[in-house]
């Protein structure tokens, strides 16, 4: 029974007698130890491993500006507008590209190949990045973070449609909890360890300048190399499982179109807008709070780059902790509730109080892993399989163009009206996403939808669905009169028949033989 259980999870729920038919299909060998099965949980585990890191090197290098923040204002000459052009420059290009990638990936890479390849535009940009630091040239810098962003937005839409292809089901949320673990492990190191890097780096080289931050940011492309090695691993792994389990990559049997994108349900859109309205009041902050923590709270730059890393500290251990909690609970639009609710109140003590602001940020980091375990699986509960990659693509995409949009506001009233007005302008995001969770709440309620519904209640449906599912693709058992029609007549028979349609009386020990049309016939 685990082992069925763990082959549904992974194969999304086919049923008992394929999967033996797929058993005996190996062979009268020995069987695969449980790690090389990919219908075990183990193995599942493994390509789990793989899985988490292959975004560590994005989201480790996508906070470099964050973590050098002083330092790249001051040896490159810049304003707060122009620093926050690094994380615009991000952005921009996956207003499109994020989009097409989750297309490309359900229709003409292929989940494996396409991965390989968004690897390797984030290892190239950082690479870019760190060249132009090293030469001084701004735009060059620029452009580096916009090849970075070509791959680093779609690299986190193939992660997940690795993510549901292998672990849909009630593992899924853990799953998502995981992965944001190890990605905000990512973040977490760069946050620490990048303005130590710079300082060793600039010992080396005599002081610090252009010259000690291009060789920090190539130190940091190490990650980038290492997340591409486990898109190759990844990409094998699902490739053997392909092999080993008779099933087909990408094939749903449904025919992807770019205009499905008009057929979106209306609750997938209030889950964008939701994305949208959170995610700009939480990578804008970051970007921008080492000064602001220094500025208000008179802190040590290493005291503001600690501070300003624990939502992604927070973040590491409690994400598969909230992710496990929301899969054993359900109610995900209660939780989501919830952690915008809190996001809220982090932000206003932050920006209204002189508390402590470990308090604020603390509680700002238990908020943030809650709604990405509760918020990002939902988006699977209100599409096809089929579409999938399209909608996690459409997501990230309008979230870049939400982000690259405020980091240029943020910049603009930063360097003009203070850190107080920009907190307001925050928190008067978040309120548009607690809107915006009310209004899923009903919206998913009176069209019947199982967005809040409990794990139990999602378990007993699928449980149905399953057991329906397997109703209809078995053979159904045929009656006496099925199995008479369906037997050949002896000559007898036939002749006993003919006479009966002519009305003569056949004697009873003679009909026993005669189909249930004959006796229709004696009857009319």
């Amino acid at each position: 029974m685990a082992d069925f259980e763990e082959r549904r999870s992974l194969l999304g729920g086919e049923d008992e007698g394929s999967f033996t038919d797929r058993r005996a299909a190996r062979g009268p060998g020995r069987p695969l130890p449980a790690i090389c099965d990919p219908s075990h949980l183990l193995h599942r585990v493994v390509v789990l491993t793989f899985m988490c890191f292959l975004g560590f090197g994005s989201y480790f290098c996508y906070d470099n500006p964050a973590a050098l923040q002083t330092q790249v204002i001051q040896d490159l000459n810049l304003n707060t507008s122009k620093f926050m052009q690094l994380y615009a420059w991000y952005s921009w290009p996956n207003v499109v590209l994020c989009f097409f990638g989750g297309f490309l990936l359900d229709r003409v890479f292929g989940i494996r190949l396409g991965t390989i390849i968004f690897s390797l535009f984030v290892c190239v940009g950082q690479v870019i990045f760190a060249a132009g630091a090293l030469v001084n040239r701004f735009w060059l810098m620029e452009v580096g973070r916009f090849v970075f962003g070509i791959g680093g937005e779609s690299l986190a839409v193939a992660q997940n449609t690795y993510a549901v292809n292998w672990f849909k089901g009630k593992e899924l949320n853990l799953v998502f909890g995981l992965q944001l673990s190890m990605a905000r492990l990512g973040s977490t190191v760069n946050m620490n360890i990048m303005g130590w890097v710079y300082s060793k780096v600039a010992d080396l080289v005599g002081s610090p300048g252009h010259t000690a931050l291009g060789a920090s940011l190539m130190i940091a492309a190490v990650t980038c190399l290492f997340s591409l090695i486990c898109a190759l691993v990844l990409g094998f792994l699902d490739k053997r499982a392909e092999k080993i389990l008779h099933k087909e990559q990408g094939k749903t049997g449904e025919v992807i179109k770019l205009t499905d994108v008009k057929d979106f349900p209306l609750p997938l859109w209030i889950i964008f807008v939701i994305c949208v309205c959170y995610y700009v009041a939480i990578f804008p902050f970051i970007g921008l709070g080492q000064v602001f923590f220094i500025e208000k709270f008179n802190f040590s730059p290493a005291e503001a780059r600690a501070v300003n890393s624990i939502v992604y500290i927070i973040s590491a251990p409690a994400s598969p902790v909230l992710g496990f909690m929301v899969d054993k609970t359900g109610r995900n639009v209660i939780w989501v509730f919830c952690a915008v609710v809190t996001t809220l109140a982090a932000h206003m003590m932050l920006a209204f109080t002189f508390w402590n602001p470990w308090i604020g940020m603390s509680v700002l980091g238990v908020s943030y892993s809650l709604l990405a375990c509760a918020l990002w699986p939902m988006v699977a509960f209100v599409v096809p399989e089929h579409q999938l990659g399209t909608a996690y693509g459409f997501m990230q995409s309008i979230q870049n163009l939400g982000l690259a949009l405020i980091a240029m506001a943020a910049g603009a009233i930063l360097d003009t009206r203070g850190y107080l007005f920009l907190e307001v302008f925050f928190c008067a995001c978040i309120c548009i996403a607690l809107m915006a969770v009310v209004m899923l709440y009903f919206v998913d309620y009176l069209r019947g939808g199982d967005l809040n519904w409990s794990a139990s209640a999602r378990a007993k449906l699928l449980k149905e669905a399953t057991s329906d599912a397997e109703i209809k693709r078995r053979p159904s058992k045929l009656t006496e009169g099925d199995l008479a029609r369906l037997t050949p007549m002896s000559a007898f028979g036939l002749r006993n028949r003919y006479l009966s349609r002519l009305g003569t009386q056949i004697p009873h020990h003679c009909s026993t033989h005669l189909s249930s049309l004959a006796h229709r016939s004696v009857l009319k």
